[in-house]
């Protein structure tokens, strides 16, 4: 029995370190496997993480893989990433900072800028040349042709009063009455040439073509061919753009900051890189019909008629400013639940997000309070994608963690 013992024992310590090695081997092949093991996660839900490919439970995304392992806070990118996604950067320094209200506006025609078309005689409308609104017109061009019997009348009395002249050119009472008559038809709009060849021909023409007296966009058409308008009557109505109002719309409290002669900015939707300088021209001091608003008013310049009237337009206000404060541009700033956060290049190509505070914004800058220092270097463009290439890769929101 003694020796069957003796036996056990050295058969088992003879066995233990081989056990204890493929133990071992095994311990560290579980542990490379696990330290090897894909991990996936959501680009919009960077908390879904998991071990096997998928589609995110609440955007139904698919997943994408990211390496968990890799605990290093900023990311490196080669040059020819930093210009595929069109990354920029500014150096913070401190300057004034703006704030500005915005004041909901609408472009409008220019009374000043519009001009009526009448008839200097009463007649009938033989022809229309322009029939249709919208049609560009330039001065000069011919507008209407009109009949008037009462223009004959005052030709053929004007070429009695010039034979009498002729045949008695000593008496001056018959010099009274040709000048008379001939005044008669440069009211009616006859021209020195046309009364020239009235006498040269010695036939009396009813018909009268009115050219336009300004360049103009036709706005209205109020007579048409064949139609008997007065004298003064209406006949075209043309509006020019080259020079449009901008009214805006402004509570009877904040009109108390406004004052006429205040520069403000304007921008036309549409145009909201291209901001136009306006002079406030006139503030209306009673409210408009049915509502609780005032109405300022300015003019801008329109350079080849590219906006027209009833486009919108907001009125930038400046009501507040600070100087020598840190800013950025907004787009440079990201926010989320946790607060904002920009990227800040440490080195070439590397970059790693920083918790901002911020304070007074306007619609191009907002100020940074706590986070940054004059000299740092902060992306201004491209900062959204470095904010998910982070998220790809590391499989975290950047912001987790982070305080001030």
């Amino acid at each position: 029995m003694e020796r069957k013992s003796f036996l056990k024992t050295v058969a088992f310590v003879s066995l233990a370190p081989a056990l204890l090695l493929a133990a071992c081997k095994d311990a560290g092949k579980k542990e490379i496997a696990s330290e090897k093991k894909q991990t996936y996660t959501c680009p919009m839900h960077p908390q879904i993480v998991q071990d096997k490919p998928g589609t995110c439970p609440i955007c139904g995304m698919d997943l994408v893989p990211f390496d968990k392992t890799n605990k290093e806070a900023a990311l490196t990118l080669g040059e020819s990433q930093i210009a595929l996604a069109n990354i920029t950067t500014m150096t913070v320094g401190t300057g004034a900072l703006s704030n500005f209200k915005r004041l909901n506006g609408r472009l409008a025609t220019d009374p000043e800028k519009t001009a009526v078309i009448s008839s200097r005689v009463p007649g009938r409308i033989e022809v229309l040349y322009v029939k249709e609104t919208g049609v560009k017109v330039n001065k000069g061009q011919p507008l209407y042709k009109i009949y008037s019997e009462q223009l004959a009348s005052l030709q053929q009395e004007y070429l009695l009063a010039a034979a009498q002249v002729k045949q008695f050119p000593d008496d001056a009472r018959f010099l009274d009455i040709e000048k008379a008559a001939r005044q008669k038809l440069i009211l009616y709009d006859q021209s020195n040439a046309q009364i020239a060849q009235l006498l040269q021909s010695q036939k009396v023409s009813p018909y009268v073509t009115y050219p336009a007296t300004v360049s103009g966009i036709v706005s209205e058409l109020t007579a048409t061919e064949g139609q008997y308008v007065a004298e003064g009557g209406a006949v075209i109505r043309l509006e020019g753009y080259d020079q449009l109002w901008v009214e805006a719309d402004v509570y009877p409290a904040e009109a108390a900051a406004i004052h006429i002669g205040q520069s403000v900015k304007v921008i036309v939707a549409g145009w909201e890189n291209e901001p136009q300088t306006m002079n406030i021209q006139f503030i209306n001091p009673s409210l408009q019909s049915g509502s609780q608003l005032m109405q300022l008013r300015g003019s801008i310049p329109n350079p080849n008629n590219r906006w027209q009237p009833g486009l919108q337009a907001n009125i930038l206000l400046p009501v507040s400013s600070k100087g020598d404060v840190l800013s950025l541009p907004v787009d440079a700033v990201i926010r989320d639940g946790k607060g904002a956060h920009v990227w800040v290049e440490t080195g070439r190509g590397k970059f790693e997000p920083r918790m901002v505070s911020t304070g007074m914004e306007n619609f191009d800058s907002v100020e940074i309070t706590e986070g940054l220092e004059a000299g740092d270097k902060v992306v201004v463009t491209g900062a959204y994608l470095l904010y998910s290439e982070y998220i790809l890769k590391k499989g975290a929101d950047p912001m987790a963690g982070m305080q001030h």
